[in-house]
């Protein structure tokens, strides 16, 4: 079979057949391009995917023009730098890594070895199983035809945990020719920024927040709410009816509602679940909150999360904000239990919390069980804010103090807490 592939491939590459090509590319051709464990995460975000050809253009003049480089998307979080990171992926079947600070998948050990697997196998690389990265990227680079490219997409680049002051990732000063980096992170300054190039390795940034993209913007989020009133499986038809109930215009809808989200494609993404599940039916649309921050503020006031009867799901959301591995329900409970107040809490009562704020959260099944996680940074930022899960922090850390490790549940309580 692989000498097939290898004859197959070969033969894809030198002809100009147009019926090889995926979306305008040849690309290289591997049957499980798409790291397994990526591959759902892919799949959500290209969902009701829509516009951002103003990126890839600028990217493909880049590489069009430059032997060699980095390329970094910036943008505030909710921007859908990970949409356009995964939108890339999935057309150009190209290498790539996510960092995601609240699965603890974010330290340059993880990179490398994940990026290590993906080059080693695309490229048939013998020998490589404990290269660095710059050695990784040589070897490959030698394995390109004239016109190859080597693509590697990075995504959250400002999530990476890492000491020191040397490159995040350690990814190289210098690049070999035909090698290119598409990264993405959030805004940053010359402190935070750690990622020194040499002279002859081109760096270009797109920052999604400046004006001359702003038209851009503003037609790309335009359309993916008309997208998500006409073709969203789950809840079209009900914001449909939460229109017409108020005889609010489709168009009118779009426009207000752009404005509301200041060109956000995460406020979005919890808003419209929030009007179909009936969380909005008391509100005027032009009372919605105005842009991420203030929408997570205003539902953390709906939610009446100041008041005394809400110290449970204030634990339960800090635990999950503290958490680096995503936790089960169980574990959630063992620990909420620690607390004298809530020592006889059982696993359904933690169960109708999780319920509570499913909208924030992102399930994933591993051994049976279900764990839960914080879907997206910008929550678990505007957590870290808030005065009433700060003062659960002593009894955390006694909470940490307090465990045996010697336990296997236990253990793995530890492993949560402390990442």
């Amino acid at each position: 079979m692989e000498k097939f592939s290898d004859i197959f491939i070969s033969y894809a590459k030198k002809t100009t057949s147009p019926k090889f090509k995926i979306e305008g590319v040849y690309p290289d051709w591997d049957f499980n391009v798409i790291p397994t464990e990526f591959r759902a995460l892919i799949e959500e975000k290209t969902g009701l995917f829509c516009g951002r050809s103003f990126v890839f253009q600028e990217f493909d003049k880049f590489i069009n023009s430059h032997n060699k480089g980095y390329f970094t998307v910036i943008g505030d979080a909710g921007m859908g730098k990970s949409a356009i990171a995964s939108k890339y992926i999935l057309s150009r079947k190209v290498p790539c890594y996510f960092n995601i600070a609240t699965e603890g998948k974010n330290k340059p050990e993880q990179f490398l070895s994940n990026i290590r697997q993906q080059l080693i196998i695309r490229y048939r690389l013998p020998n490589q199983e404990n290269a660095d990265l710059r050695s990784l990227l040589q070897k490959a680079s030698e394995k390109l035809s004239e016109n190859q490219k080597l693509i590697i997409v990075v995504d959250a680049l400002d999530e990476v945990e890492q000491e020191g002051s040397s490159n995040l990732l350690d990814l190289p000063k210098n690049l070999p020719n035909g090698v290119y980096l598409l990264l993405t992170r959030r805004p940053y300054n010359l402190e935070n920024k750690r990622l020194n190039t040499s002279p002859d390795t081109p760096y270009k940034t797109l920052d999604l927040r400046e004006k001359q993209y702003q038209k851009w913007n503003d037609q790309d989020v335009r359309e993916y709410i008309r997208l998500f009133l006409e073709e969203d499986q789950q809840d079209q038809d009900k914001l449909q009816k939460w229109l017409q109930d108020r005889s609010i215009s489709q168009l009118t809808f779009i426009e207000k509602v752009a404005q509301k989200s200041e060109n956000n494609f995460m406020y979005l993404r919890y808003v419209f679940p929030a009007i179909a599940n009936g969380q909005y039916d008391n509100l005027e649309l032009e009372d919605f909150p105005i842009g991420l921050e203030e929408y997570y503020y205003t539902h953390w006031q709906r939610m009446n999360m100041e008041g005394k009867n809400k110290e449970l799901e204030v634990f339960v959301l800090f635990i999950l904000s503290q958490s680096k591995v995503a936790p089960t329900s169980k574990i959630i409970t063992e620990i909420v239990q620690k607390k004298d107040e809530f020592k006889d809490i059982e696993c359904l009562e933690i169960d109708k919390v999780l319920d509570k704020w499913v909208e924030y959260l992102s399930k994933e099944k591993s051994q049976g069980e279900i764990r839960y996680r914080i879907y997206h940074q910008s929550f678990t930022d505007f957590l870290t804010k808030q005065k009433e899960l700060d003062k659960n922090r002593k009894i955390f850390e006694e909470v940490v103090i307090s465990i045996n490790e010697s336990e296997y549940r236990n253990s793995e309580i530890s492993e949560i807490l402390q990442g």
